[in-house]
C-alpha cells in the first residue's frame, strides 16, 4: 500500500494523486471507506477491489470535503446521500467521473466511478462479440423499428454496448433522442435528456413528449417500471427503433420480467427484436499465461456445452508479470444474443405458454448461450475457465442445456463431480481445486 505523509502533503494533492493513479491503473471505481481508526482507500481494477492507502481518521472529513467541492456537492450536508460528478483535468489526465456519498455509522463513505468511454468510441468491433453474435447484432440494428434490450447486472458493460450501438446509428439523416439517468456520455448529434424525478421529469413523462419530437431512434436509459416498459414497447411498434437496458441475467428471464411488468403479450411479440445479455470476465495476460492440462470436470463441461474434446487450456499465472495484475489484465464481455424469430413471436402470444416450453424454444434456436460464449473465449485464450466458472452458474446452465436435448448426466459423467438425481444436476460435490488435488494424489 502507498503511504502519504499528510502532515507535509496538502489534502488537495492527496486527492488528485489518488484519482490520477486510479485512472492510469485502469480502475473503474475508487472507494473511500470510513473505518473506526482510519479512512481506507480501495480501488477496483478488473472487477476486484484492492487496498491502496490508509488516511488517518483526523483527516477523513477534510478529504471527503475536498472530493465534494470538486464534484459540486453540498459540503455542509453529511446526513443524506449525495450524487455529483467531476469533469476536468487532474494531473494532465482528462477525466469524467460520477461521485456518490453515503452516510454510515463510521462517517461518510464516498465512491468515485471513473467513466472510460474509450471502448465505446472504438465501435462495435471492439466489444468482443463472436462472429455469429456480431452478425445478429448488426441485423437487429439495421431494422427500422423494434426494441433491442441490453441486459446484465450493474457494472456489466451495458452502457458501453449501448453507446457503441448509438455510434453506428448516429447519422446526419437520423434523429436520435435519449432519456437517461444520468447522462453517461455526451455524443455530438444526439438529443440527450436528463431525468429529474424531483420536478416530475421521469422516464414515462419524457417518453410521452419524445414521441412528438419525430424521432427515428430512442434510447431509454433503463426500464424500471411497468409504465416505462409499456411506453417503450408501444414506441417501437409505431415505427421507432428503441434501445434500452434492464437488470436481468439472460434472454429468458428478460422476457419473463417484461411479462411480469404487464406488457401485453401481443405487443411484446410484435415489438421485441432482440436481447443482448452480458457479463464481464477478467482477461488472462497473454504475456505470462500458463498452458495447463484440463481436469476431468473441465473436459466434461467442454464436451457437454461445445461438443469438443479439449485437452489443454490457458490459465492465469498467479505470480503475474510487470504488465498484469496476478495474471489478468482488462476485462472482456461474455455475451448471449437472442434474435427473436417467428416461432418465439407466435409462442409469446399464447397465454398458457409454459416456462419450460419457452425455455426449449429459446435455447434450441441458433442462440449461443453465455456459457458457450465464455468457453469459446477460454479456447481462444482471452479468459480462463476459473473466470467463467465464477461469473456463470455452470451447473444450472448445463442442467437446462441437457434437459432440452434429452442428455442424461449419468451417461456423460467421467468423474464424480456431478450427482445424478432424476436427471437433474445437483450442486457440485467436488470443487475444481479439490478435483485437481485428487488428480495429483492419483
Amino acid at each position: 500500500m502507498v503511504t502519504y505523509d499528510i502532515t507535509k502533503t496538502p489534502i488537495v494533492n492527496v486527492v488528485d494523486d489518488i484519482i490520477a493513479y486510479a485512472s492510469n491503473a485502469g480502475a473503474s471505481d475508487i472507494h473511500f471507506d470510513p473505518r473506526e481508526d482510519c479512512l481506507m482507500v480501495r480501488i477496483r481494477i478488473d472487477g476486484d477491489l484492492q487496498d491502496y492507502t490508509q488516511i488517518p481518521k483526523i483527516y477523513e472529513r477534510n478529504l471527503i470535503t475536498r472530493i465534494k467541492l470538486i464534484a459540486n456537492m453540498n459540503i455542509t450536508e453529511s446526513r443524506l446521500p449525495q450524487d455529483g460528478s467531476i469533469k476536468g483535468t487532474i494531473k494532465g489526465i482528462n477525466l469524467e467521473t460520477r461521485v456518490s456519498t453515503l452516510p454510515t455509522n463510521e462517517g461518510e463513505k464516498c465512491v468515485i466511478r471513473i467513466l472510460d468511454y474509450s471502448r465505446s468510441l472504438e465501435g462495435l468491433d471492439a466489444l468482443g462479440f463472436n462472429e455469429d453474435n456480431f452478425k445478429k447484432l448488426k441485423k437487429m440494428i439495421e431494422e427500422p423499428n423494434g426494441i433491442i434490450l441490453i441486459t446484465g447486472a450493474t457494472g456489466s458493460g451495458k452502457s458501453t454496448t449501448v453507446y457503441s450501438i448509438l455510434q453506428v446509428l448516429n447519422k446526419k439523416e437520423t434523429n436520435i433522442i435519449t432519456v437517461e439517468d444520468p447522462i453517461e456520455m455526451n455524443l455530438e448529434g444526439l438529443n440527450q435528456v436528463q431525468v429529474n424525478s424531483e420536478i416530475g421529469l421521469d422516464f414515462a413523462t419524457v417518453l410521452r413528449s419524445i414521441l412528438r419530437q419525430d424521432p427515428n431512434v430512442i434510447l431509454i436509459g433503463e426500464i424500471r417500471d411497468s409504465e416505462t416498459a409499456k411506453i417503450a414497447v408501444r414506441a417501437s411498434i409505431t415505427g421507432h427503433l428503441v434501445l434500452s437496458t434492464i437488470h436481468t441475467n439472460n434472454s429468458l428471464s428478460t422476457i419473463e420480467r417484461l411479462l411480469d411488468m404487464n406488457v401485453e403479450r401481443y405487443l411484446l411479440s410484435s415489438a421485441l427484436s432482440g436481447i443482448i445479455s452480458q457479463k464481464l470476465a477478467k482477461m488472462v495476460c497473454p504475456h505470462c499465461h500458463i498452458k495447463e492440462k484440463t481436469t476431468p470436470y473441465q473436459k466434461k463441461i467442454f464436451k457437454l456445452a461445445l461438443g469438443k474434446d479439449v485437452d489443454y487450456i490457458y490459465n492465469a499465472n498467479p505470480d503475474g508479470c510487470e504488465k498484469c495484475n496476478k495474471g489478468y489484465h482488462g476485462r472482456i464481455a461474455i455475451q448471449e444474443v437472442l434474435m427473436i424469430n417467428d416461432e418465439i413471436r407466435n409462442a409469446l402470444n399464447e397465454e398458457n405458454l409454459e416456462k419450460e416450453d419457452l425455455n426449449k424454444m429459446v435455447y434450441t434456436s441458433d442462440v449461443i448461450t453465455m456459457l458457450q460464449d465464455g468457453l469459446l473465449k477460454v479456447l481462444d485464450g482471452h479468459t480462463t475457465f476459473d473466470e467463467i466458472y465464477k461469473i456463470i452458474d455452470v451447473d444450472d446452465d448445463l442442467d437446462i442445456y441437457c434437459k432440452i436435448r434429452g442428455i442424461k448426466y449419468k451417461e456423460n459423467d467421467t468423474s464424480n463431480t456431478l450427482q445424478d438425481k432424476d436427471n437433474k444436476v445437483e450442486s457440485k460435490s467436488i470443487t475444481i481445486d479439490e478435483e485437481q488435488k485428487e488428480e495429483e494424489l492419483l
